[in-house]
């Protein structure tokens, strides 16, 4: 049995996600950004962001949020996408949740979109260089903003490759 540390688990988890969200109508583009895109050794997390169009389906991307952080938990992991308009505004995160009522654990300042996004503001605000420049874009192009990790580069080359034309 193949043993694969948190980093090269993380980083698989992440693709896979790729794969499935940007199936999803209204999502213009997915960026890594956080400690996946450095050399940190031992990350605690999957941060991705995505760019979305007023159209979204905001809950298919929980769905596919709530998969992405189960499979890192399996691993003491995490995961979070950060969401952003066409125009460069973070508007906050996916929700966590599978059905939307107040909740004690529930971080945001309301339950916007259907339900299916956390305006957790006070919480995390995402810098707007990061949202229009982030360290790299996976869909629907590839952009790689300075240097990126062998793992992640290399994942993202296989993926890319596999995926096809």
């Amino acid at each position: 049995m193949t043993v694969i540390n948190e980093r090269a688990f993380l980083i698989e988890v992440l693709f896979r996600f790729v794969q499935e969200a940007r199936l999803v109508a209204g999502i213009r583009r997915i960026a890594v950004v956080g400690s996946l895109t450095t050399l940190k050794p031992d990350p605690k997390d999957a941060d991705v962001l995505v760019t979305v169009a007023e159209d979204v389906e905001f809950e298919a991307l929980a769905e596919f949020r709530r998969k992405l952080k189960g499979a890192a938990q399996t691993r003491n992991c995490g995961a979070d996408i950060f969401l952003a308009t066409t125009d460069g505004h973070y508007i906050g995160r996916t929700c966590s949740f599978r059905e939307c009522h107040p909740r004690v654990r529930f971080k945001g300042i309301s339950c916007r979109q259907g339900g299916w996004v956390c305006d957790d503001f006070h919480v995390l605000r995402l810098k707007d260089e990061l949202i229009a420049k982030p360290p790299l874009e996976v869909w629907p192009q590839v952009v790689i903003r300075g240097d990126l990790p062998p793992d992640i580069r290399e994942s993202l080359f296989s993926q890319h490759s596999q995926r096809g034309p």
